[in-house]
């Protein structure tokens, strides 16, 4: 399940989004979330699906990647499928005592798992076309305005991008470690929760050391570079806006434009 999770992996690739302006994606990402979260009815989330499955297109990454990214949240899906089945009204098609399902909570249930599906979508498609240095570099440009206000934004998108980037690297040593306990006889998967949750500390106790080191050696490292944060500093790869990036923006103002048109004419769903 570990090596499932994706969370913070760039895979290059030489496409589109790729090539893409990462302050744009970024605002692209918040755009489709919004798209997402406003759709009121099934047409308007269809052109939210389309939109989405564009950018995927475009990416160039396997599909297969994707599919990897929505397997850690497969229990949660399936949870908050079963729960909005017995939140609708109306006439009921199954009932069991006070549980009863009907037409408007299968709609419900599944109108929310969509919305689900498409966020870690949208979500990955930003991780795994930007690196974590145009990430940095993007963030930090976004919430320059904030510097005013003497917020330490170069700090803040440093940080940021630090935790995204050592994501698959505590992954890969959690497996290690679990590896390596289980050479030495270590039951991890038999028994209740209170057990498993027991057999775990063998593996959090190495896992909190080792991410403790890693954190040291990282500070280490960047204070003999004689690192003082980003007042002062150029960057190597300066951001701007391209033709491909122009065309994404008007691509992404048309898709409102239908978007609101079909909130309008369509009822909504929940």
């Amino acid at each position: 399940m570990l090596s499932d999770i994706t969370l913070g992996q760039y895979f290059p690739a030489p496409s589109v989004m790729h090539r893409m302006d990462a302050r744009l994606k970024i605002c692209l990402v918040i755009f489709s979330i919004v798209l997402i979260f406003t759709a009121g009815n099934f047409f308007a989330l269809a052109a939210a699906v389309l939109y989405i499955f564009l950018g995927i297109f475009l990416s160039k990454i396997p599909p297969k990647m994707y599919v990897k990214s929505l397997k850690p949240i497969v229990i949660l899906l399936v949870f908050t499928a079963v729960l909005n089945l017995f939140y609708g009204t109306g006439e009921p098609l199954w009932q069991l005592g006070w549980l009863k399902v009907t037409k408007a909570g299968i709609l419900n249930s599944v109108f929310i798992s969509l919305r689900i599906i498409l966020l870690i979508l949208a979500s990955s498609v930003l991780t795994y076309t930007t690196s974590p240095t145009q990430l940095t570099d993007a963030i930090e440009r976004l919430l320059r305005p904030l510097g005013k206000l003497h917020v330490p934004v170069h700090e803040f998108a440093m940080m940021m991008t630090i935790a995204l980037r050592f994501v698959p690297t505590l992954l890969e040593e959690t497996e290690k470690i679990m590896s390596a306990q289980k050479a030495r006889g270590a039951d991890m998967e038999s028994g209740g929760i209170i057990q498993r949750i027991k057999a775990l500390v063998p593996v959090l106790i190495p896992l909190f050391v080792s991410a403790f080191r890693r954190a040291y050696d990282l500070a280490t490292a960047m204070e003999s570079r004689c690192y003082h944060g980003g007042k002062g500093r150029t960057k190597m790869k300066v951001l701007h806006f391209g033709r491909t990036d122009w065309i994404s923006l008007a691509a992404a103002i048309t898709v409102l434009g239908i978007f609101i048109s079909l909130n309008i004419v369509f009822p909504a769903v929940l």
